[in-house]
């Protein structure tokens, strides 16, 4: 008991500091995107920031790692920040997604993601080994380019053992990217598809990667240019992508596996299907069954109304799945030394800049073909 104790005891101060970057980044997330809508020429007021607190913590722990230093002291609580934290926070996000937002689309919404997933997944990859990058970092550029950003960079990196400096370093380019692409891509819509809410709304939902950056481009079109339906279009879109997280993570194991020299040998499922991998879908299997539950006014599993449904699962994913993911990624950036980024060289950053252009031009190619037919119910 006492060396349990002692365990305890040894996590809790870089626990503590790792919540405390992650609470100190959600303000600034909150404050920088106040200014972001503002220079958009909308109301901060009572609207969620289009700037990720998840993102924003991994920059806060890396200014505090380089600049003040982490003492020995906090290591054995960031790596449980990165490491478990990490985990249950993919667990809980599972619940924001539902089986009944991928039939919101339609019969073409689901073709049209796996279009735009499967060849970011290829193309991202054959970029980075083009530039010469290492396979963790094209891995990782490509299931984060292809699939919802940040919480895919965060579920492949266990699976593909990838070091948690190259984790971080393609969050910074999701973070980039994503920022730029959603700051302009909702004028860039409107000029391209004004009056064409579905071609719109898809373009927003696969041209952006991080679920919080398409949210902020989708809210800010339908703001500027008065457009529920485009809104609803790149919500669901997104979404759809997000449950592709769910095969993707083991395919991108078992390749992992192989590569690494694996292949001659069984593959055990556990390494191809993580306890976290699993409490995502289960999570989503749950937030399938309330809705179910819901339908045409009824209750979730007998107990919640709608209303109250709504609330419990924006609570545990948003709210919770946020938190969790938001203080692992505290972890990473306190753990982190600038250094190792000067060290992997501005290829990285190429590779990530291209894979969103790629992305960007595939999504204005399918905005343009089946746009037109995706309009989700309210």
């Amino acid at each position: 008991m006492p060396s349990r104790l002692s365990r305890v005891l040894e996590v809790v101060p870089g626990l503590a500091l790792s919540v405390a970057v992650m609470l100190g980044a959600d303000v600034v997330a909150r404050r920088l995107g106040a200014v972001v809508l503002s220079l958009e020429g909308l109301d901060p007021a009572g609207r969620s920031s289009p700037i990720s607190g998840i993102s924003m913590a991994i920059v806060l722990g890396l200014l505090i790692a380089n600049t003040v230093g982490t003492a020995a002291l906090f290591r054995p609580g960031l790596q449980f920040a990165v490491r478990r934290m990490l985990r249950l926070g993919i667990i809980l996000v599972g619940i924001r997604l539902s089986v009944f937002d991928v039939l919101k689309l339609g019969a073409w919404g689901l073709p049209v993601v796996v279009v735009i997933v499967t060849v970011a997944l290829l193309a991202s990859h054959a970029i980075a080994r083009w530039l010469g990058v290492s396979d963790n970092l094209g891995t990782l550029a490509a299931a984060s380019t292809a699939i919802c950003g940040v919480t895919a960079a965060l579920s492949v990196g266990p699976v593909i053992e990838a070091e948690e400096q190259e984790t971080a370093y393609t969050v910074a380019n999701v973070t980039l990217f994503g920022l730029i692409a959603m700051l302009s891509y909702p004028y860039l819509a409107h000029a391209l598809f004004a009056g064409r809410p579905g071609s719109a709304g898809l373009f927003l939902g696969t041209g952006i990667h991080d679920t919080s950056q398409v949210m902020g481009a989708a809210l800010s079109y339908r703001d500027l240019f008065r457009d529920d339906a485009a809104f609803r279009v790149a919500t669901v879109t997104k979404l759809t992508r997000n449950v592709f997280l769910v095969a993707v993570v083991p395919l991108l194991a078992y390749l992992h596996a192989r590569r690494t020299g694996h292949e001659g040998r069984r593959v055990r499922l556990a390494k191809l299907f993580p306890v976290f991998v699993l409490g995502f879908l289960a999570m989503a299997i749950v937030r399938s069954a309330g809705d179910a539950g819901t339908a045409a006014g009824g209750l979730a599993f007998g107990i919640w109304d709608p209303a109250a449904w709504l609330k419990i699962t924006k609570m545990v994913g948003e709210t919770w799945g946020s938190a969790a993911l938001g203080i692992a990624m505290g972890g990473v950036g306190l753990s982190t030394n600038l250094r190792a980024f000067r060290a992997m060289g501005w290829r990285p950053l190429y590779v990530g800049g291209l894979a969103a252009i790629l992305v960007a031009f595939l999504a204005l190619i399918l905005a343009v073909a089946v746009g037109p037919h995706l309009t989700p119910a309210a």
